[in-house]
């Protein structure tokens, strides 16, 4: 392993900028050249290349986003444009690539390896922590946080005016944002896209809560629930039980995408970069490194990406005890 090559691809989240950062350390510790692959897939494609180093990496571990940019590519989902990503980087010589992002990124990656002679691994770099093989994903810490910190605003305002509040969450297949925000958030139901949400039962409890003089009510919703979202249901609802009700609804959105990341995604991204580097040393190749019960692992991108993850039922039950 001589030369290795990192890209970031699909949607951004926070930590990926320190991920990139151990991925170039560890890899210059071993004397390997490092090569960062500007706009993902389009720019291996494109051969958009700078050569790393360790100043390149400075001052990044804070920032949100990725230095590297990232897109979406429709080129690199055909065969002809992953054989051209693959010429790039013959020309450079390039023994190794880590690709950080979500399904889709391990998709690409996956058929990059099976078509050509290229050692790739995969770091889960999403906030929806919906990736099968790692506890958690890059990112996800960082924007629940950003969300719960948002709910304890509107919270001062709910609380001013006695309202109840729809809070529209990240989410569209997958529910870990709304549930850990909605736990931390002390909301009082939680709409996510895993399981039916019934209206009838939410309204009934909303009326429970009423007759115990609850004043006001924040129901997290994730954008991909059954139900629709914050809009949608803010008027679901005032149609149900009338105009009295004061109702409100808010869209936190790319919030959620941007900021500094938190200390434990700065930490799980550098052990995951860390050990990316380490794996493709290895030999390691078409897998994807994650973190289980605080132990690496590394999961075949076949199984990463046909394996759902789900959010615990367990952890489900108790958000809906504690907000009776």
């Amino acid at each position: 392993m001589k030369r290795i090559a990192v890209l970031s691809s699909g949607g951004d989240a926070p930590g990926m900028n320190a991920a990139i950062r151990a991925v170039v350390r560890t890899a210059i510790y071993h004397n390997i050249k490092v090569y960062g692959i500007n706009k993902g897939y389009e720019g291996l494609i494109k051969g958009d290349v700078k050569q790393l180093s360790k100043s390149d990496v400075a001052n990044i571990i804070h920032k949100g986003g990725t230095i590297l940019k990232t897109a979406r590519s429709e080129n690199f989902k055909t065969k002809q444009g992953r054989k051209e990503a693959f010429a790039f980087m013959e020309a450079f010589e390039i023994d190794g690539l880590v690709v950080i992002g979500g399904d889709g990124t391990y998709t690409g990656a996956m058929k990059l390896s099976e078509e050509h002679p290229i050692k790739v691994v995969g770091l889960p770099g999403t906030i929806d922590n919906d990736i099968f093989g790692t506890d958690y994903t890059i990112g996800f810490d960082t924007a629940i946080n950003t969300a719960v910190e948002a709910v304890d605003k509107i919270r001062d305002t709910a609380d001013s005016h006695s309202r109840l509040f729809f809070i529209e969450v990240m989410g569209r297949h997958s529910g870990y944002i709304a549930l850990y925000t909605g736990i931390g958030s002390g909301s009082s139901y939680i709409f996510l896209p895993e399981q039916e949400n019934s209206l009838e039962e939410f309204t009934e409890l909303l009326e429970k809560s009423n007759r115990r003089n609850k004043l006001f009510n924040l129901v997290i919703v994730a954008e991909g629930n059954t139900s629709g979202g914050a809009q949608e249901l803010s008027k679901l609802v005032k149609e149900k039980l009338g105009e009295d009700i004061d109702i409100r609804n808010a869209v936190i959105g790319h919030l959620q995408r941007g900021g500094s990341p938190t200390a434990a995604d700065r930490i799980l991204s550098s052990r995951l970069g860390y050990h990316a580097v380490n794996a493709l040393i290895e030999g390691q190749s078409n897998v994807a490194i994650g973190i289980v019960d605080k132990k690496v692992v590394y999961t075949p991108f076949a199984e990463a990406i046909n394996n759902k993850k789900l959010p615990d039922e367990n952890m489900i039950t108790m958000a809906q005890i504690l907000a009776l």
